[in-house]
């Protein structure tokens, strides 16, 4: 059974029931939400395609999220779901690509395994986004439900320390769209302002310990206002809600006026996801925000504090470049990015 997700805007259709389980779960952990889901099962008379050719018309609808196994119609399938993905994304998690899930398909609804390679560049020809996973389908469906499309594939990665802007910058050079820029003329100039001499200088963007209370924000704004930027990853979120949880869980509290300590740290991490969803909702430009703690420690302030603003907390860097990667290649395939 699933539970009632929060109410929103991504529509969801599965040849598994399951799976509309599996997606309603996520919705309820993220707080980013569905108007739809309809499980067709073996899809004796209404399949996937029929329940998205609807998505594509339905007001309650901006994004279309769907599993399917098996391909009975291959011809009417691609133009149902390419109908759907020029009104509005789609998200597809197609099971049975293997020769072991083939078999397993062909148990559980009797679905016939398609060539997936040209299952494959079917979907990329027509501007449909192909997940490998339930988690990156989710992941990638929230992002076109809560984010601006880019205009270019120019991002910035902002980092409070430096292992996880490494890592994301790898991550942005496996995707093969998106392009780490270098930091643009009088950027880092305007940086030194706001940082320590001993930041990173360079994109990532490693702040080294250096912020103060209004650090973050202003780098933010700085950031999302520059013409040469197109999209933000945002990492280092929740090393303030830790320590005031450290700080919560030592013998001394509450005693010794921690208490005012604690409540600062908790609402620097409100006051750093505020100030990502403000500044991409001023300046149109995507921001994504990752934590590891979205499932470590999902009711965290800082996770808390991006889910109230509507948006989804990613759970690493990584899955935020996937992510942002599709949004950047829909954003081509509508002819709103270059």
């Amino acid at each position: 059974m699933a539970p009632y997700p929060p109410r929103g805007d991504i529509a969801v259709a599965s040849q598994s029931g399951n799976f509309v389980s599996s997606f309603l779960n996520y919705s309820r952990q993220t707080g980013v939400g569905i108007s739809r889901s309809v499980s067709v099962g073996n899809a004796a008379q209404v399949n996937v395609g029929d329940i998205l050719d609807f998505y594509s018309r339905d007001d309650e609808t901006q994004v279309a999220l769907a599993y399917i196994e098996g391909i009975s119609n291959g011809q009417l399938l691609m133009a149902q779901m390419s109908r759907t993905a020029r009104a509005k994304p789609l998200v597809i998690v197609k099971g049975g690509t293997t020769p072991s899930g083939a078999r397993a398909a062909a148990s559980h609804t009797g679905s016939l395994a398609s060539n997936d390679a040209i299952f494959n560049a079917m979907c990329r020809q027509n501007g449909i986004t192909r997940a490998v996973t339930v988690e990156e389908a989710f992941d990638i469906a929230a992002t076109y439900s809560t984010q601006p499309l880019p205009k270019g594939p120019r991002t910035v990665v902002l980092t409070t320390v430096g292992g996880w802007g490494v890592v994301t910058a790898d991550a942005i050079h496996r995707d093969g769209g998106l392009n780490l820029i270098a930091l643009p003329n009088g950027l880092a100039e305007e940086l030194d302002s706001l940082l320590p001499e001993r930041w990173s200088k360079n994109n990532p963007i490693d702040c080294a310990g250096g912020e103060t209370r209004d650090t973050i924000p202003e780098i933010i704004n700085c950031l999302a206002r520059h013409s040469d930027i197109d999209a933000i990853i945002f990492l280092g979120i929740g090393v303030q809600s830790n320590q005031a949880r450290l700080i919560r869980e030592g013998r001394f509290y509450p005693n010794f006026g921690l208490e005012r300590i604690v409540s600062y740290h908790e609402r620097q991490d409100e006051r750093f996801a505020d100030a990502a969803h403000s500044a991409s909702l001023m300046y149109d430009k995507p921001i994504l925000t990752a934590t590891e703690l979205a499932v470590a420690d999902p009711m965290t302030p800082a996770v808390r504090a991006v889910r109230q603003s509507g948006r989804l907390c990613y759970a690493s860097g990584n899955r935020a470049v996937v992510a942002l990667g599709h949004l950047y290649r829909y954003a081509k395939f509508r002819g709103v990015a270059q």
